[in-house]
Parts: C-alpha cells; structure tokens; sequence
C-alpha cells in the first residue's frame, strides 16, 4: 500500500469526531455519564484545594514561629552584646589598673633595691 494514503486515512480516523464547531459526541456516551465524571473530578479538586488550604495553613504556622524564634534569637544576641561590651570595658579597666600597679610596685622595688645598694656601699 501507498505510505501516503495510509498517513491520510490514518489522519482521518484520528480526526474523524472533530467538526468545524468542536467535537462532535460519539453515540456511545451518554449525559448521565459526563455528569458522574463531572462531580468525580470536582470532588477530586475540592480535595486537592483543601489539601493545598492545609498545607499552605501549616506553612503559615510555620514561618510564624520560625519569625517569632529569630526575633527572640536577635533580641538575645543584642543583649549579650550588650553584656560582652560590659564585660570588655571591666577587663579593660582591670588591665589598665593592674599595669599601672604593676608599674607602681617596679618603681617602688627599684627605688627600695637602690637605696639598699646605696646604704651598703656608703
């Protein structure tokens, strides 16, 4: 057989229920028939649009918590800046306090070795 006739008879069964207007119902289906498959997939949609409302509830939920844990998480890291810069400026000043008794006790030991060495020597 002719592989072009084939392909056109081919085409025209494939397109043997479409009309110019749309598609032209078989006898075979009946209106009772789209009506069941019409609320089948209905209830199918209205279960998926509720599974989707529960989902995106439970995502909202989610990201609330998630919202009120970094607030609470940044407020903490605020307040232990807060105490470190404290502690800082306390361990800055005890170290400018101890240089400075440190260099009063080495100038005094200085002063003391001195005049001992200088009593001795006299």
């Amino acid at each position: 057989m002719n592989p072009r006739r084939e392909v056109r008879t081919n085409r025209a069964a494939l397109f043997d229920g479409i009309e110019e207007g749309g598609i032209r119902a078989a006898p075979s289906y009946s209106h009772e028939i789209d009506e069941q498959d019409n609320e089948r997939a209905l209830e199918g949609l209205q279960d998926r649009v509720n599974l989707l409302k529960r989902l995106s509830g439970d995502i909202n939920e989610e990201v609330d918590g998630h919202n009120r844990m970094l607030d609470r998480m940044g407020n903490d890291m605020d307040a232990s800046r807060g105490i470190l810069s404290g502690t800082m400026d306390r361990f800055k000043m005890v170290f400018e306090t101890k240089s400075s008794r440190r260099m009063f006790t080495l100038v005094a030991s200085f002063l003391v070795i001195f005049l001992i060495v200088y009593y001795l020597t006299r």
